[in-house]
């Protein structure tokens, strides 16, 4: 009996130290979100800020100037919430990928994903031609073409037998597919077209608009209780696909469809963002390093950690060399470098 009481002390323990962890993640996010709001030509104090975005929360508690939030709403906080949404998705979509496909290298870019809305991307730009029309013309490239990218990964790996090398295999050949194809738009493309391509493939959140974080937003709150909720499953998985059939997983349709809903989140933020390298790969790897790769804790967590990251490498872009704002892309390519130099040097044997 004292034994049972005990390891249910320790185990009590175990979880409140992840939660720990993530709720320090959140106070970061606040924090960071609120210095991020006082960056620009604009000179706003962290406590206008704040009392911009309470008096809107509770107008009959707090107040604010209509300077303070013009400037708030109008033209700073949706760009933070997009930078907190892109990174809480593909920080989620990363963790996903590494986990069904038992590969710590997985991620939107190294399966072809990105890649394939690049090309969807530069073929609205180049050539005009799209699923839509108008505004929506690169944004509906892009995600339509990064959901035909998933389901060519299914089709080739499923003609060979879902396991994770022929998705990872058939992931990569996509990749050197859709990328080839978007060199090839770029050589036949104007001088300005091929600039305003490279520049939505670094990635930006200054195209963020509230209806965009509210789309992005909705993806992630449709799929993200699949993948918690088969969280048990996917930690099975992990430990070998033979040792999770014994244990009554459904292998094959578990990575299928994580694999789907993975997409799904990574299209609708790619779409609105372009493509922002690293964090579907580094934030899972941190957020493991700390709290262990128990997939109920770490793809929440995972969240967290991309929205920490995005967003501080977007703050980074703007001071860096302000007044120019450089693209995030280039920002978290440079902070997911050195972290990778770091673990390589760190672990000896195993990555995983």
């Amino acid at each position: 009996m004292e034994s049972r009481i005990a390891l249910k002390e320790e185990y009590t323990r175990f979880v409140g130290r992840k939660l720990l962890f993530m709720a320090a993640l959140s106070l970061s996010i606040v924090i960071i979100a609120g210095i991020s709001a006082t960056l620009g030509s604009a000179n706003l104090s962290v406590f206008e800020v704040y009392s911009a975005i309470l008096a809107r929360a509770f107008p009959g508690y707090f107040e604010t100037t209509w300077f303070a939030d013009t400037i708030v709403w109008g033209l700073r906080l949706h760009r933070i919430l997009m930078g907190v949404v892109a990174g809480a998705g593909l920080g989620v979509a990363g963790a996903a990928m590494q986990g069904i496909l038992k590969n710590p290298l997985a991620s939107p870019f190294t399966l072809g994903i990105s890649s394939a809305a690049s090309f969807g991307a530069a073929l609205a730009i180049i050539l005009g031609a799209g699923f839509a029309g108008g505004e929506y013309l690169i944004i509906g490239n892009a995600f339509v073409f990064t959901l035909l990218a998933t389901f060519a990964v299914y089709g080739l790996a499923k003609y060979k037998g879902i396991t994770p090398e022929t998705m990872i295999l058939a992931g990569i050949a996509i990749m050197y597919f859709f990328s080839a194809m978007t060199s090839f738009l770029q050589y036949v493309g104007r001088a300005e077209q091929v600039q305003e391509v490279v520049f939505w493939m670094m990635g930006s959140l200054g195209r963020s608009s509230w209806d965009k974080v509210y789309a992005s937003a909705l993806m992630i709150i449709i799929c993200l209780p699949y993948l918690i909720l088969k969280s048990w499953d996917i930690n099975a998985i992990g430990a070998g696909d033979e040792t999770a059939k014994s244990l009554g997983v459904n292998v094959e349709r578990i990575r299928v469809l994580s694999m789907i809903f993975a997409s799904l989140i990574t299209a609708s933020v790619i779409c609105f963002t372009g493509t922002i390298g690293f964090i579907g790969l580094v934030a899972p790897h941190m957020t493991r390093m700390v709290i262990g790769g128990d997939h109920r804790f770490l793809i929440p967590g995972s969240a967290l950690m991309g929205s920490v990251i995005l967003l501080a490498a977007d703050t980074l872009a703007r001071t860096v060399l302000a007044p120019v704002i450089l693209p995030v892309g280039i920002m978290t390519s440079f902070l997911g470098v050195p972290f990778f130099v770091y673990l390589f040097m760190k672990r000896r044997k195993e990555f995983w």
